[in-house]
């Protein structure tokens, strides 16, 4: 009994030290606000600039699984092709060494649990400030803490020596050579992929190594397993993704195992070249000291990751080969499917929000379409044509629907406020395109009654008509480049302009049609389906200039000229 609860509270633990793991990612992340998406985006044009963005993001959110399912996630909604994101994959995995420093040295060099309750002292009353930035401080704070309260109670309760059978059981294991390596791997993978935790599981392995209970052998064979367990994550995240995600998940893979091959290769060498160099500093031998085992990882870890990443930064290229050969494109599938957003990123809101905006540059490209068919059909009606609109409007709803949900998803998380802006942003565009494409629809179901009814309007009215059609197919498409952002470059000038230009010409058509009526040039219903088809366009016109106010910031004040 005594047992079971002694792996109950090991588990409690480690919860704790994931926990924190999770809360001080998550702050730092809110903290770092957009820079982290446009750094991702700006900085990785070149080999060593990708492998260092990957670095730095890792070392400052301290999570790999978070870069790579962000990296996944913007290959996913096209901000980074495929080579770019492998460069920041392999800074990724350097980064994560940077977890492995932290936890040495805070977590075993120094009593870091001793000034846990008081930085959570501070930190608590943080998180009740009004200002973000101090806010997302305090759960960064209180992350940390939490982490190493975490570690700290992890390696109390793990003891200091096992009984003699397992002991003995974990002796055998070493016993088989190369097999006992390669098993360990496999340990070190499995381990990670249950945990969902590269950090947490070398949380694990370097107590079990501060505890003695295993040879610095067998936890640097762990520790190279490890490297492919985090993979996982990534791939994960890629199941739902486009091809380029999964291609780059599956890139995330490779490299790792490419890494740990030749490592398993050169292993026993190796890890005397690491005995060596932390001899040489002072630290003890990892071979025969249990103290020194942990730093003999860490610099194992660091070390492997360092060199695999020099070695294959090279061979981007023939991974990227390797991978679009193992993810072949899916073909011309017709049907519907949004292409950027996906479920498993909603957890990295900046992320989620930036796919969002693509799958609306999509949902405008649609509806462009709609406004060339509409055009088609008010100058000759067509059946074909009408099925064409109607198709496109189905496309519309699903746009609006799926983009919706998703959006509210990502409104759950818990974001800052310029997150929450751009939330609300993507809300009210998305609603106003689903309304255009409706004014669409009914223009097209108008033009269909006209023609059924017989009825015709005079040759004059009807050009005039085609030429408000153009001028709000005009403003469609400035609406439609101005969501292709970025937003805060964007002014409401031209749209502003050309919205003034509809309205004049919907007041001087609305008067020429009531003439028209007078002078009995046309028969009452054709005037009144006339009418609708002008107040349709000038609504359309309407919700057009909203597009763009929406995303500059609802009705910037500029001066027509």
């Amino acid at each position: 009994m005594d047992t079971v609860l002694q792996i109950i509270n090991i588990l409690g633990a480690l919860g704790l030290f994931i926990f924190g793991m999770k809360v001080m990612s998550d702050g730092i992340q809110k903290v770092a606000g957009n820079k982290l998406r446009s750094g991702l985006a700006s900085m990785t044009n070149t080999r060593l600039g990708g492998v260092l963005t990957g670095f730095g993001t890792t070392a400052i959110i301290q999570s790999s699984s978070a870069t790579t399912v962000m990296i996944v996630s913007f290959v996913n909604a096209g901000l980074l092709s495929l080579k770019q994101a492998i460069g920041v994959i392999m800074g990724a995995n350097i980064g994560t060494t940077i977890t492995a420093l932290i936890i040495v040295i805070f977590g075993f060099k120094f009593k870091i649990t001793a000034f846990a309750l008081p930085i959570l002292a501070v930190a608590v009353p943080m998180i009740l400030a009004k200002k973000d930035r101090i806010k997302y401080l305090g759960e960064f704070l209180i992350g940390f803490s939490v982490l190493f309260i975490g570690l700290g109670e992890l390696k109390d309760l793990v003891p200091n020596e096992l009984d003699s059978g397992t002991q003995q059981f974990i002796s055998d294991l070493g016993q088989y050579g190369f097999f006992s390596t390669v098993l360990m791997v496999i340990v070190g993978t499995l381990l990670t992929i249950l945990v969902q935790s590269s950090s947490a599981a070398i949380a694990i392995t370097l107590t079990l190594c501060a505890k003695g209970l295993i040879p610095f052998e067998m936890a640097a064979a762990i520790v190279l397993g490890e490297n492919i367990g985090t993979t996982i994550t990534a791939n994960i995240a890629a199941v739902v993704g486009n091809t380029a995600a999964k291609r780059a998940a599956r890139a995330h893979l490779i490299f790792n195992i490419m890494g740990v091959i030749w490592m398993l290769i050169l292993f026993n060498p190796f890890l005397r070249l690491i005995d060596f160099i932390v001899v040489e500093l002072g630290l003890g031998s990892p071979f025969q000291e249990v103290d020194s085992i942990k730093d003999g990882l860490t610099a194992f870890h660091m070390s492997f990751n360092i060199l695999n990443t020099l070695a294959l930064v090279w061979f981007v290229g023939f991974i990227a080969k390797i991978v679009t050969r193992m993810v072949p494109e899916t073909g011309t599938d017709q049907t519907f499917r949004l292409q950027y957003i996906s479920n498993a990123v909603i957890n990295t809101p900046t992320a989620a929000i930036e796919a969002a905006k693509l799958e609306m540059e999509l949902f405008a490209k649609n509806v462009v379409q709609m406004s060339s068919k509409v055009k088609e059909i008010l100058i000759g009606y067509s059946g074909k044509t009408k099925n064409e609109i109607e198709q496109l409007e189905e496309n519309s709803d699903q746009y609006h629907e799926e983009i919706s949900n998703y959006i509210v998803q990502v409104a759950a998380s818990d974001l800052d406020t310029e997150s929450s802006d751009q939330i609300r942003k993507v809300i009210d565009i998305n609603g106003s395109l689903e309304r255009i494409a409706d004014g669409y629809i009914q223009m097209s179901r108008l033009a269909e009654k006209a023609y059924s009814a017989g009825s015709k309007v005079a040759q004059e009215q009807g050009i005039r008509l085609q030429e408000l059609t153009d001028l709000v197919a005009k403003a469609l498409e400035v609406a439609s480049n101005n969501l292709k952002g970025p937003y805060e470059s964007v002014s409401t000038f031209e749209a502003k302009e050309i919205e003034s230009r509809i309205n004049d010409m919907v007041l001087n058509l609305r008067a020429e049609n009531t003439a028209a009526l007078q002078n009995q040039q046309y028969d009452i219903k054709t005037g009144f389906l006339y009418r609708d088809m002008i107040n349709t366009l000038e609504t359309i016109g309407d919700l057009l200039l909203e597009i763009t106010e929406d995303i500059t910031g609802k009705y910037q004040e500029e001066d027509l000229v």
